[in-house]
């Protein structure tokens, strides 16, 4: 398998992980401060016009303080205009890539939980590569799909192969993974992932059934067999496949609840987050995770 994905596989370039042992100067937590206080206030003053807006993210106000502008806070009000958007999710990436080391993302969740979709953004603002794992599979299968090798091979082979492209995946620096779902039931899989930072998309059942619903389940191989109408079906089974799996992702180092995202920007459905939205609170995890990380390398005395 090694092999395989290693001729068929176009592999970003590997690192040399002594370039990441230097740690920048500073912690984490005041670099973070003194950065976003200096740029936010920036943003706030060229972007944040006293006029309202007649979309959905309701009113640009005056009313807004420029000396509280960070990304969190700007968000939250509801406030912001999708380029302002954009810069946000470029200051986390800029202020957190540091305290990375070099270490990969790799994105955990339920099918349809977006991780494709939020990994290529946040690999892009990071200069890191994206792969998705599911994608490296069928390469080395000669190109054979991940619903193709469930009929023809069944799930354990397929198992087999995803442990194998992620044990070549944990080798690298510098890149955003996109893992399959069910990556998460197989303990070593999380050995492999935990040699980066794993995140998990935690969306609600409800949201996946109407997203699977609404492009077809004929690439979910879990998922095709059932009858009824697309929803009903997607629904049921999804419940079941939670059922079995819900727990295994709670080893993520960090988890992006969507129903948290969209009751602190005042949405009443998570349909209408959007993945920068949702990348943007996926670095604000990550931040927290390499936070409670650096405390915890800090000596007792030194505190």
């Amino acid at each position: 398998m090694e092999a395989a994905i290693a001729q068929r596989v176009h592999y970003p370039s590997w690192v040399d992980c002594r370039k990441f042992e230097r740690k920048p100067h500073g912690s984490l937590r005041y670099s973070q401060r003194i950065k976003e206080e200096k740029r936010f206030r920036g943003v706030a003053l060229a972007h944040l016009q006293p006029e309202r807006r007649n979309d959905r993210r309701g009113s640009v106000s005056s009313e807004v303080s420029c000396s509280d502008n960070n990304s969190a806070a700007l968000l939250q009000a509801g406030s912001v205009h999708p380029f302002d958007e954009d810069l946000i999710l470029k200051s986390k990436a800029e202020e957190v890539k540091p305290y990375l080391y070099g270490r990969s993302i790799y994105l955990v969740g339920m099918m349809g939980s977006g991780k494709t979709t939020v990994g290529k953004l946040m690999s892009k603002v990071l200069g890191y590569s994206f792969l998705d794992c599911d994608t490296l599979i069928e390469q080395a299968m000669d190109g054979t799909s991940v619903a193709e090798i469930f009929v023809h091979h069944g799930e354990s082979f397929f198992r087999g192969k995803e442990t194998d492209a992620l044990k070549n995946l944990s080798l690298m620096y510098q890149v955003v993974v996109s893992t399959g779902g069910g990556a998460v039931i197989r303990p070593i899989n999380w050995k492999y992932m935990h040699k980066g930072i794993s995140i998990w998309l935690d969306v609600p059942l409800e949201a996946l059934a109407h997203r699977i619903a609404a492009v077809g389940t004929n690439s979910r191989p879990l998922l095709h067999d059932d009858s009824g109408d697309a929803y009903t079906v997607a629904f049921k089974r999804l419940s079941s496949i939670w059922d079995e799996r819900g727990e295994a992702y709670t080893n993520a180092n960090a988890r992006v609840s969507l129903e948290n995202i969209a009751a602190k920007r005042g949405y009443k459905d998570v349909s209408d987050l959007t993945p920068t939205e949702i990348a943007i609170e996926a670095f604000e995890q990550v931040q927290s995770f390499l936070e409670k990380e650096e405390t915890m390398e800090i000596p007792d005395g030194d505190l």
